[in-house]
Protein backbone atom coordinates (compact mmCIF):
# COMPACT_ATOMS: atom_id res chain seq x y z
CA UNK A 1 0.00 0.00 0.00
CA UNK A 2 1.25 3.41 -0.26
CA UNK A 3 3.01 6.00 2.18
CA UNK A 4 -0.01 8.09 3.76
CA UNK A 5 2.00 10.96 5.98
CA UNK A 6 -0.85 13.68 7.84
CA UNK A 7 2.02 16.50 8.41
CA UNK A 8 1.32 19.81 10.40
CA UNK A 9 1.98 22.25 8.20
CA UNK A 10 2.33 24.95 10.88
CA UNK A 11 1.00 28.71 10.20
CA UNK A 12 1.10 30.15 6.84
CA UNK A 13 4.83 30.46 5.90
CA UNK A 14 5.91 30.34 9.61
CA UNK A 15 7.81 27.17 9.29
CA UNK A 16 10.09 28.81 6.29
CA UNK A 17 10.19 31.95 7.58
CA UNK A 18 11.85 30.50 10.86
CA UNK A 19 9.91 31.42 13.23
CA UNK A 20 10.71 29.66 16.47
CA UNK A 21 7.27 28.26 17.76
CA UNK A 22 7.60 26.47 14.64
CA UNK A 23 11.56 24.94 15.01
CA UNK A 24 10.16 21.22 16.22
CA UNK A 25 7.74 20.78 13.07
CA UNK A 26 10.85 21.80 10.63
CA UNK A 27 13.05 19.59 12.55
CA UNK A 28 10.73 16.92 12.06
CA UNK A 29 9.61 17.73 7.98
CA UNK A 30 13.40 18.16 7.18
CA UNK A 31 13.95 14.88 8.42
CA UNK A 32 11.05 12.96 6.34
CA UNK A 33 13.27 12.35 3.70
CA UNK A 34 15.85 10.00 5.43
CA UNK A 35 13.61 8.28 7.17
CA UNK A 36 10.75 7.20 4.54
CA UNK A 37 12.92 7.75 1.19
CA UNK A 38 12.01 9.27 -1.86
CA UNK A 39 8.86 8.55 -3.49
CA UNK A 40 8.09 8.89 -7.67
CA UNK A 41 5.04 11.39 -6.60
CA UNK A 42 3.39 13.24 -4.12
CA UNK A 43 -0.63 13.42 -3.83
CA UNK A 44 -1.61 16.45 -1.39
CA UNK A 45 -4.50 16.51 0.22
CA UNK A 46 -4.39 19.99 1.63
CA UNK A 47 -6.58 22.00 4.67
CA UNK A 48 -6.54 25.13 2.09
CA UNK A 49 -8.51 23.52 -0.34
CA UNK A 50 -12.26 22.97 -0.28
CA UNK A 51 -14.44 22.01 -3.71
CA UNK A 52 -17.90 21.07 -4.05
CA UNK A 53 -16.89 17.67 -5.48
CA UNK A 54 -13.69 15.96 -5.50
CA UNK A 55 -10.97 18.20 -7.65
CA UNK A 56 -7.42 17.46 -8.55
CA UNK A 57 -4.89 19.73 -9.76
CA UNK A 58 -4.19 18.55 -13.48
CA UNK A 59 -1.82 21.01 -14.70
CA UNK A 60 1.92 20.12 -16.29
CA UNK A 61 3.21 22.94 -14.70
CA UNK A 62 1.28 23.93 -11.86
CA UNK A 63 2.35 27.88 -10.31
CA UNK A 64 2.16 28.64 -6.63
CA UNK A 65 -0.95 30.23 -5.14
CA UNK A 66 0.21 32.36 -2.21
CA UNK A 67 -3.11 32.01 0.21
CA UNK A 68 -2.13 33.80 2.96
CA UNK A 69 -2.09 37.28 4.07
CA UNK A 70 0.04 39.71 6.28
CA UNK A 71 3.53 38.12 6.03
CA UNK A 72 6.70 39.92 4.69
CA UNK A 73 6.73 40.70 1.08
CA UNK A 74 9.48 37.78 0.49
CA UNK A 75 7.19 35.42 1.22
CA UNK A 76 5.00 35.92 -1.38
CA UNK A 77 8.37 35.69 -4.28
CA UNK A 78 8.70 31.85 -2.69
CA UNK A 79 9.20 29.63 -5.74
CA UNK A 80 8.62 26.11 -5.69
CA UNK A 81 8.50 24.88 -9.55
CA UNK A 82 7.22 21.23 -9.02
CA UNK A 83 6.19 19.54 -12.17
CA UNK A 84 2.49 18.55 -12.05
CA UNK A 85 1.69 15.11 -12.86
CA UNK A 86 -1.18 14.69 -15.17
CA UNK A 87 -1.43 11.00 -16.24
CA UNK A 88 -1.53 10.30 -12.41
CA UNK A 89 -4.47 13.23 -11.67
CA UNK A 90 -6.07 11.85 -14.54
CA UNK A 91 -5.70 8.35 -12.90
CA UNK A 92 -7.06 9.75 -9.82
CA UNK A 93 -9.81 10.82 -11.28
CA UNK A 94 -10.58 7.44 -13.26
CA UNK A 95 -11.10 5.41 -9.32
CA UNK A 96 -13.13 8.71 -8.28
CA UNK A 97 -15.20 8.43 -11.08
CA UNK A 98 -15.79 4.43 -10.84
CA UNK A 99 -16.79 5.23 -6.55
CA UNK A 100 -19.46 7.65 -8.06
CA UNK A 101 -17.61 10.64 -6.62
CA UNK A 102 -17.94 12.62 -9.79
CA UNK A 103 -14.43 13.94 -9.67
CA UNK A 104 -13.46 17.08 -11.69
CA UNK A 105 -9.63 18.01 -13.40
CA UNK A 106 -8.63 21.38 -12.44
CA UNK A 107 -5.91 22.71 -15.28
CA UNK A 108 -5.57 26.27 -13.84
CA UNK A 109 -5.59 25.92 -10.60
CA UNK A 110 -1.68 26.37 -8.61
CA UNK A 111 -0.23 24.57 -5.68
CA UNK A 112 -1.50 26.34 -2.38
CA UNK A 113 0.67 26.69 1.01
CA UNK A 114 -0.22 23.66 2.48
CA UNK A 115 1.17 22.09 -0.49
CA UNK A 116 4.56 24.17 -0.83
CA UNK A 117 5.52 25.58 2.60
CA UNK A 118 6.29 21.16 3.68
CA UNK A 119 7.45 20.49 0.48
CA UNK A 120 10.40 23.16 0.70
CA UNK A 121 11.31 21.43 4.04
CA UNK A 122 10.71 18.17 3.12
CA UNK A 123 11.96 18.19 -0.36
CA UNK A 124 13.70 21.13 -1.10
CA UNK A 125 14.74 20.41 -4.91
CA UNK A 126 11.62 20.62 -6.24
CA UNK A 127 11.74 17.80 -8.62
CA UNK A 128 8.93 14.96 -7.34
CA UNK A 129 5.72 15.70 -9.38
CA UNK A 130 2.73 17.04 -7.38
CA UNK A 131 -1.07 16.70 -7.70
CA UNK A 132 -3.20 18.25 -5.35
CA UNK A 133 -6.56 16.77 -4.18
CA UNK A 134 -9.61 19.29 -2.68
CA UNK A 135 -11.22 18.64 0.06
CA UNK A 136 -14.86 18.28 -0.04
CA UNK A 137 -17.19 21.46 1.06
CA UNK A 138 -19.28 19.98 3.25
CA UNK A 139 -16.89 18.81 5.45
CA UNK A 140 -17.78 15.59 6.06
CA UNK A 141 -15.78 13.43 7.89
CA UNK A 142 -17.43 9.88 6.63
CA UNK A 143 -17.34 11.54 3.19
CA UNK A 144 -13.50 12.09 3.46
CA UNK A 145 -12.79 8.54 4.96
CA UNK A 146 -14.81 7.55 1.80
CA UNK A 147 -12.90 9.58 -0.55
CA UNK A 148 -9.72 8.28 0.61
CA UNK A 149 -11.06 4.59 -0.15
CA UNK A 150 -11.98 5.34 -3.59
CA UNK A 151 -8.22 7.07 -3.96
CA UNK A 152 -6.90 3.58 -2.82
CA UNK A 153 -6.70 1.66 -6.12
CA UNK A 154 -5.21 4.35 -8.40
CA UNK A 155 -2.11 4.98 -5.94
CA UNK A 156 1.52 3.40 -6.18
CA UNK A 157 3.41 1.90 -3.44
CA UNK A 158 6.13 4.51 -4.51
CA UNK A 159 3.50 7.25 -3.99
CA UNK A 160 3.58 9.16 -1.13
CA UNK A 161 -0.23 10.38 0.07
CA UNK A 162 -0.14 13.91 2.21
CA UNK A 163 -2.38 14.73 4.57
CA UNK A 164 -1.64 18.58 5.45
CA UNK A 165 -2.84 20.21 8.26
CA UNK A 166 -2.74 20.56 11.71
CA UNK A 167 -3.96 18.40 14.14
CA UNK A 168 -5.07 21.52 16.38
CA UNK A 169 -6.18 24.44 14.76
CA UNK A 170 -8.35 27.31 16.69
CA UNK A 171 -6.78 30.78 15.51
CA UNK A 172 -8.49 32.52 18.42
CA UNK A 173 -6.64 30.34 21.11
CA UNK A 174 -3.12 30.19 19.68
CA UNK A 175 -2.44 33.49 21.72
CA UNK A 176 -2.91 31.32 25.02
CA UNK A 177 -4.04 27.72 24.68
CA UNK A 178 -6.21 25.99 27.23
CA UNK A 179 -3.63 23.27 27.77
CA UNK A 180 -5.57 20.76 29.35
CA UNK A 181 -8.34 20.96 26.22
CA UNK A 182 -5.44 20.62 23.84
CA UNK A 183 -4.04 18.09 25.63
CA UNK A 184 -7.22 15.88 25.79
CA UNK A 185 -8.22 16.24 22.30
CA UNK A 186 -4.24 15.33 21.23
CA UNK A 187 -4.43 12.02 23.75
CA UNK A 188 -7.92 11.05 22.20
CA UNK A 189 -6.62 11.34 18.59
CA UNK A 190 -3.47 9.50 19.07
CA UNK A 191 -5.24 6.68 20.89
CA UNK A 192 -7.78 6.77 18.01
CA UNK A 193 -5.18 6.72 15.14
CA UNK A 194 -2.68 4.28 16.80
CA UNK A 195 -4.85 2.32 19.23
CA UNK A 196 -5.65 -1.62 19.13
CA UNK A 197 -8.99 -2.17 18.12
CA UNK A 198 -11.73 -3.19 15.05
CA UNK A 199 -11.20 -0.82 12.14
CA UNK A 200 -15.20 -0.51 12.39
CA UNK A 201 -14.63 1.30 15.93
CA UNK A 202 -12.02 3.27 14.51
CA UNK A 203 -14.09 4.15 11.66
CA UNK A 204 -17.02 5.44 13.87
CA UNK A 205 -14.52 7.09 16.16
CA UNK A 206 -13.10 9.01 13.26
CA UNK A 207 -16.06 10.04 11.74
CA UNK A 208 -17.49 11.24 15.55
CA UNK A 209 -15.15 12.74 15.95
CA UNK A 210 -16.85 15.87 17.53
CA UNK A 211 -17.79 13.80 20.49
CA UNK A 212 -14.17 13.85 21.34
CA UNK A 213 -12.67 15.92 24.23
CA UNK A 214 -12.67 19.14 23.54
CA UNK A 215 -13.02 18.84 20.02
CA UNK A 216 -14.85 21.79 18.79
CA UNK A 217 -12.30 23.94 21.01
CA UNK A 218 -9.05 22.01 19.12
CA UNK A 219 -11.36 22.21 15.42
CA UNK A 220 -13.84 25.22 15.51
CA UNK A 221 -14.15 24.07 11.47
CA UNK A 222 -12.93 21.24 10.78
CA UNK A 223 -10.97 21.43 7.86
CA UNK A 224 -7.10 20.98 9.34
CA UNK A 225 -7.98 17.62 10.49
CA UNK A 226 -9.91 16.10 7.77
CA UNK A 227 -7.19 15.30 5.51
CA UNK A 228 -6.20 12.67 8.27
CA UNK A 229 -9.26 11.50 7.80
CA UNK A 230 -8.64 11.01 3.98
CA UNK A 231 -5.52 9.53 5.26
CA UNK A 232 -6.81 6.79 7.21
CA UNK A 233 -9.17 5.88 4.25
CA UNK A 234 -6.15 5.16 2.53
CA UNK A 235 -4.67 3.19 5.29
CA UNK A 236 -7.73 1.47 6.60
CA UNK A 237 -5.76 0.39 9.28
CA UNK A 238 -3.60 1.74 12.70
CA UNK A 239 -1.01 4.49 12.34
CA UNK A 240 2.22 5.12 13.99
CA UNK A 241 2.66 8.46 15.39
CA UNK A 242 5.75 10.00 13.67
CA UNK A 243 5.92 13.69 15.49
CA UNK A 244 4.47 14.63 18.87
CA UNK A 245 5.45 18.23 19.59
CA UNK A 246 4.55 21.76 19.15
CA UNK A 247 3.56 24.70 17.08
CA UNK A 248 2.75 28.06 18.22
CA UNK A 249 2.46 26.56 21.82
CA UNK A 250 0.12 23.97 21.57
CA UNK A 251 0.71 20.42 21.43
CA UNK A 252 0.20 18.76 17.78
CA UNK A 253 1.16 15.24 15.98
CA UNK A 254 2.01 13.85 12.67
CA UNK A 255 0.44 10.54 11.76
CA UNK A 256 2.14 7.36 9.40
CA UNK A 257 -0.04 4.74 7.69
CA UNK A 258 2.15 2.23 5.39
Amino acid sequence: MPRCLYIPHGGGPLPVLGDPSHDEIVSYLRGVEADIGRPKAIVVVSAHWEQPRPTITAHASPELYFDYYGFPPETYEYTYPAPGAPDLAERLGSALDDAGLAPELDHERGFDHGMFIPLMLMYPDASIPVVQVSLLDGLDAAAHIELGEALRPAIDDDVLVLGSGLSFHNMAAFAGVDEEANRSFDQWLDATCTGDMDESERRSLLIEWEAAPAARYNHPREEHLLPLHVCYGIGGKAATRTFDGHVLNTRVGAYSWS
